[in-house]
């Protein structure tokens, strides 16, 4: 790769004689393709990648009409990395615990809920109003601390003699319910184009007999494919990071490699597809906004309704939330409250991160971390937000413009979703993909992708919306297997299992 001008003369030499023998001795003529592949970057199976791209896409519910115009917002600057945030005026507050409806971690009750509210929660489980979706469409990054597992389906702890899974975990708490109130519980799994066939595999296999009938399956239908960055995303990244002050070669070493990512993003083209590389370096996650309705999508809920058309309260949660269940006390204040969503919240620790319960602009809302117009100000607010959600099924078909009959009108209901992304945030985020080619050889490219996130329904004014403080115990999350050891010893995973019907 070096000029030649560099080259020695022992080496000019070296190269003159090997591109003479190259010419006639097949053994250093077969040589040649190997090294050119190492020279060069090769596009044999270009083709080949684009076919499967396409075909990736189209299997799991790619949205061409959101995509263009995402892309048509990125391009005219409406959203980016520097617009994820709230403007620096808003007012960000803290909510006061007076303004939460409060469950006590005493057995689960509050005393602030009256044995009404217990009563008519322990009987709308009774008459099998409400059923449970569990997020497992991630695959653990965080927890295997980079490694690619289905985190849904990990072995993580003992529980009656053996490891359970945090599916099995989940699973037997809806079981418990089920004995306790004498109607099953409805429990779905929520997947994604990375989980689907494990997590679908291992419940046929171990539940066969219960699918579509108390474990319901909730395949992915929202995808995105990642854009080449825009010039002042990339610069705003770099100028936000912190970084080491370098020495004065390696500080032009890392301003050159900037302006080669510069001018890659300025020849291919701002918010172009990125396609020149596997099909699976080029799909990304959407967020969690879309799980819900891809409930819509892909016809789970409709035939959920059909079966059970009593059904009328959804409980959502986290797959690694292993506290959250049916509690009767939730179930009666929530569907007592006549509001869309119910949000639960614990008090914050230092090590929680991404954001909570704040009064922004005198609404009372959920704000993400990276929505935050200071860093600091989420050090200021009392409660973190769990990402567990009560849905009044009714009123969020209404909200999205949208009948129990009309789910089975897929275009409508494709529309309806549609509609109602575009009026919900849409953050931005670069994510570094490498690019192999060659014989060991690879490129690292930074790429923009966005996301939407289900808290952000708490900020459309016709949505009404109502928030709970839970115990820790209930709201905790396991994100990395560090915690597990503090979590085992003050006693959280005996008070999981005693939730559990195994």
């Amino acid at each position: 790769r070096r000029d030649a001008r560099d080259l020695t003369s022992r080496e000019c030499a070296d190269v003159a004689q090997f591109t003479k023998t190259a010419r006639t001795v097949p053994a250093f003529t077969a040589a040649l393709p190997t090294l050119l592949d190492r020279l060069l970057p090769t596009s044999g199976d270009a083709s080949r990648n684009s076919t499967s791209l396409d075909t990736l896409l189209a299997q799991n519910g790619f949205d061409r009409a959101q995509h263009e115009q995402i892309r048509t917002d990125l391009r005219a600057g409406r959203i980016g990395l520097a617009m994820n945030r709230l403007a620096p005026s808003t007012r960000i507050e803290d909510v006061p615990a007076a303004e939460l409806f409060n469950l006590s971690s005493a057995g689960g009750r509050s005393p602030l809920a009256g044995d009404s509210l217990i009563s008519s929660g322990e009987a709308a489980l009774r008459r099998g109003e409400c059923a449970v979706l569990t997020y497992a469409a991630g695959v653990g990054s965080r927890w295997t601390q980079g490694a690619g597992v289905v985190k849904a389906l990990h072995p993580f702890a003992k529980f009656a003699g053996q490891h359970r899974s945090f599916a099995e975990v989940h699973l037997a708490k809806s079981r418990h319910t089920a004995a306790v109130y004498g109607a099953d519980v409805p429990h779905i799994f929520s997947t994604s184009n990375l989980t689907h066939a494990p997590i679908e595999a291992y419940l046929r296999s171990h539940f066969s007999t219960s699918l579509e009938q108390t474990v319901w399956i909730s395949p992915g239908r929202s995808i995105g494919l990642r854009l080449v960055p825009a010039v002042r995303d990339l610069v705003f990244a770099w100028e936000e990071t912190a970084q080491q002050k370098l020495d004065e070669q390696k500080e032009k070493m890392r301003d050159s490699v900037r302006a080669a990512l510069t001018n890659w993003a300025r020849a291919v083209g701002e918010g172009a597809d990125y396609t020149d590389n596997l099909p699976g370096q080029c799909l990304h996650p959407v967020g969690h906004w879309f799980e819900i309705p891809n409930l819509l999508k892909n016809g789970t809920l409709a035939r959920l309704l059909a079966a059970r058309p009593q059904l009328r309260t959804l409980l959502v949660h986290n797959i690694d939330t292993l506290g959250a269940k049916l509690d009767p006390a939730l179930v009666g204040w929530f569907q007592a409250s006549n509001a869309t969503l119910g949000w639960e919240v614990i008090p914050r620790r230092i090590e929680d991160h991404g954001g909570g319960l704040a009064r922004v602009d005198g609404r009372v809302r959920l704000v993400e971390g990276l929505a935050l117009p200071r860093e600091s100000d989420e050090f200021n607010l009392t409660y973190y937000n769990t990402n567990t959600c009560w849905i009044d099924i009714d009123r969020l078909l209404a909200l999205f413009g949208l009948t129990r009959a009309e789910l089975a009108d897929a275009d409508r209901t494709a529309a309806a979703v549609r509609a109602m992304a575009a009026r919900v945030p849409t953050y931005v985020t670069l994510k570094d993909v490498k690019k192999r080619w060659g014989h060991g050889q690879e490129d690292v490219y930074p790429v923009a992708q966005f996301e939407k996130l289900w808290g952000d329904m708490t900020g459309l004014a016709e949505c009404a919306n109502v928030f709970a403080a839970v115990p820790r115990a209930r709201g905790q999350q396991l994100k990395d297997q560090a915690q597990l050891d503090s979590w085992a010893r003050d006693g959280s995973a005996a008070a999981i299992e005693a939730l559990c019907r195994w």
